[in-house]
């Protein structure tokens, strides 16, 4: 640290020439302070640092006169004092720098996280902004889509004439059933007695089919006409439920 006088360093210089000890410890030292001192930035004394360190050295109790040091074996508390106030200066300077490198990387973290959350919300905004001009676009072009062409619903036309026991049935648009399963046509009397079976059929794969001139009794007016789904060769009476009916 150059804190010593021409006549010190003199004889510190005169004592390390003559002692391997001493020799070998100041190299030790000095090699140590190099790379530390390599580490920080150099920084040059402030001014008066000087005349202040050799004050308080000179106002430290000494154990031994100052020529002793030609002769000591072991390093004296001035020698030491020296010695470890650099590290003392270079501990304190590596703490400061830890903790602004701490500080330094909890900032960066906390300023990613809002540039993120800044980012998204401008993409949410221009996303916001690209639906209301769609939606208000003099040139917007607007259709209702549906299901597409509804499918007709089964019909079936009756024409019938009870005194003469006459019967016209044409439907079209019917589903197709299973092959043991088949359609039945009946006459519900007016007077109030059991349904009449009028012929059973299959619909063709258009879904047309159609009943001519059934053997009916003659002289019975209908109330009502009914279509049900039956086992195929017919039934004696209806099963429900009725999938096409007519008055």
């Amino acid at each position: 640290m150059q804190a010593l006088t021409p006549e010190e360093s003199s004889a510190v210089q005169s004592h390390v020439d003559g002692c391997a000890d001493c020799r070998r410890e100041l190299a030790e030292q000095t090699g140590d302070l190099s790379v530390l001192a390599l580490s920080v930035e150099q920084q040059p004394l402030p001014a008066g640092s000087r005349e202040r360190f050799l004050a308080r050295v000179a106002a430290e109790p000494r154990a031994a006169a100052t020529p002793q040091l030609s002769v000591a074996p072991g390093p004296s508390r001035r020698r030491i004092m020296p010695v470890l106030l650099p590290w003392a200066a270079c501990a304190a300077m590596l703490a400061v720098a830890a903790y602004l490198g701490v500080k330094n990387s909890t900032l960066e973290q906390t300023l990613n996280t809002d540039r993120a959350q800044i980012a998204t919300l401008a993409a949410q905004a221009a996303r916001a902004q690209s639906v209301l001009d769609t939606l208000t676009a003099p040139s917007a072009q607007r259709a209702t889509l549906t299901a597409g062409k509804p499918v007709a619903a089964p019909t079936g036309h009756t024409t019938y004439v009870p005194e003469r026991g006459a019967l016209i049935f044409v439907a079209n648009h019917l589903q197709q059933v299973p092959a043991s399963k088949t359609y039945e046509l009946w006459i519900i009397p007016a007077n109030g007695s059991a349904p009449i079976p009028a012929g059973t059929f299959r619909p063709d794969a258009n879904g047309t089919a159609s009943v001519i001139l059934p053997p009916l009794p003659q002289g019975v007016p209908a109330k009502a006409f009914g279509v049900t789904i039956e086992n195929e060769g017919g039934a004696d009476k209806p099963t429900m439920p009725i999938v096409l009916s007519g008055e």
